[in-house]
């Protein structure tokens, strides 16, 4: 039972394509909530409260906030499917992937699509001129690092073992390397987790 809270559960096996549809109508759900809802929600708060006069911008704001919003956007898709084609899975932890992923854009960060989402929630705030809207989308880092840095971790370091603690050593968490990890450099066993009851 304490299993069910300290690891994710492994997906079902699936085609890669089922897999790929459920993250990508995982991350329009992401995008609808995190990306459009709050933040209108926030800029109008911020109306309504007279803190509109705080607001600033630019002529090229919007331009660079659609310009910022596509880069994440693209980054968080191609770590989406990159995890659901060679995962086997998800990025829900009800839902994870069955296989380390060492490939894409993982082989650069470890976590790329959490820097994708934060990504773009600066750049809509800074598409809207948004000061509420930036400093929510910027405290999405350490939220994570506190809420579920700590837990994915341990739940991959117990799933994949020493290969996970391998990439988790030479791939930072926030940041792209210039020393980009390939598969072949973790060992065989990475492509399997050690337990296929994990989480049930």
């Amino acid at each position: 039972m304490l299993s069910a809270f300290t690891r994710g559960r492994v997906a079902e096996p699936a085609r890669p394509a089922w897999n790929l549809m459920k993250t990508l109508a995982q991350t329009l759900v992401f995008w609808s909530v995190f990306l459009a809802l709050i933040p209108s929600l926030l800029f109008e708060f911020e109306a309504r409260l007279g803190l509109a006069g705080a607001r600033f911008g630019a002529p090229g704001y919007p331009t660079l906030g659609a310009a910022l919003f596509l880069a994440g956007g693209c980054l968080g898709l191609w770590s989406g499917a990159t995890m659901a084609w060679l995962g086997a899975g998800t990025p829900l932890p009800v839902d994870c992937p069955r296989s380390l992923v060492i490939a894409g854009p993982y082989r650069f960060i470890r976590n790329p699509m959490a820097v994708a989402g934060i990504g773009q929630g600066v750049a809509v705030g800074a598409a809207l001129g948004s000061p509420s809207v930036v400093l929510y989308a910027l405290a999405g880092a350490p939220l994570w690092n506190l809420f579920v840095r700590g837990w994915e971790e341990r739940d991959l370091a117990a799933r994949f073992g020493e290969p996970y603690l391998e990439y988790q050593r030479r791939i930072p968490c926030w940041y792209p390397t210039l020393s980009p990890m390939s598969r072949s450099a973790a060992e065989p066993s990475a492509a399997q987790p050690k337990g296929e009851d994990v989480g049930g």
